[in-house]
């Protein structure tokens, strides 16, 4: 499995980071299959510039055709290229190993101030690829944060599954639902929902959480559109 991290794709009033990720792994899918792409919150402070919420992507990508790390990072350099905005800072780290030093810096981010120097240094330190591609190059900040968090495996919410089309929203059957890998929990006393239905909202973004993919939700009440309808509950 190759890790790949982005970060600082966009400005305001373009495409997010989470489009920018899913439009990558359409671009890379002849050679990589996408497990997995997770949404990951980091540290929301003025002395942070970022666009409007400071998350960083990660994605978890199987090599296929004879492809590897080399051949991604070229991908990578000509994608960022054509998708660069003026304005935007992005980077990408890339890696098959993910030290634990590296999962603790993407918690980290996720409460301090992290310098550009200490996301280059420990990316040295542990062989991870990291690049800046544009403009103050801080996207490499995120990216290797996101890859961090994505190890951890209790992390972020759940942008792509698979080769599964975004195309869930509003009222679907639980087990629908559970169909794409997803477990179903109350948000309240965290058993599982394995009947009726559940409200997913505007699209289906669940979390990472123990290494699964876990949608939380509360349960039925008054007023829902369906008697057994459980509404899904988004966290970060």
């Amino acid at each position: 499995m190759i890790y790949l991290g982005v970060d600082d794709t966009d400005m305001p009033g373009t495409l997010g980071t989470n489009k920018f990720a899913r439009a990558l792994a359409e671009r890379l899918a002849e050679h990589y299959d996408c497990a997995l792409i997770v949404r990951h919150q980091l540290l929301l402070d003025p002395r942070v510039p970022y666009t409007s919420k400071n998350s960083s992507a990660s994605l978890m990508l199987q090599p296929k055709n004879g492809a590897g790390v080399e051949r991604l990072i070229g991908e990578l350099r000509s994608f960022i290229g054509e998708w660069f905005i003026e304005g935007s800072d992005p980077g990408f780290s890339i890696t098959e190993e993910i030290p634990e030093e590296v999962t603790a810096y993407g918690k980290r981010c996720q409460r301090e101030v992290i310098k550009q120097e200490e996301a280059r240094d420990l990316a040295a330190k542990h062989g991870i690829h990291l690049e800046g591609c544009g403009g103050t190059n801080d996207g490499v900040i995120g990216s290797l944060a996101a890859i961090g968090l994505i190890a951890d495996g209790n992390d972020g919410r759940v942008v792509k599954i698979g080769d599964w089309p975004d195309d869930l929203d509003g009222v679907q059957d639980v087990e629908t639902v559970q169909d794409r890998g997803v477990e179903i929990q109350c948000a309240e006393t965290a058993e599982q929902v394995t009947t009726g239905k559940v409200d997913v909202g505007k699209h289906l973004r669940p979390n990472r959480r123990h290494g699964r993919i876990v949608l939380y939700a509360q349960p039925p009440i008054d007023g829902c559109r369906e008697a057994d309808c459980w509404r899904a509950v988004r966290f970060t």
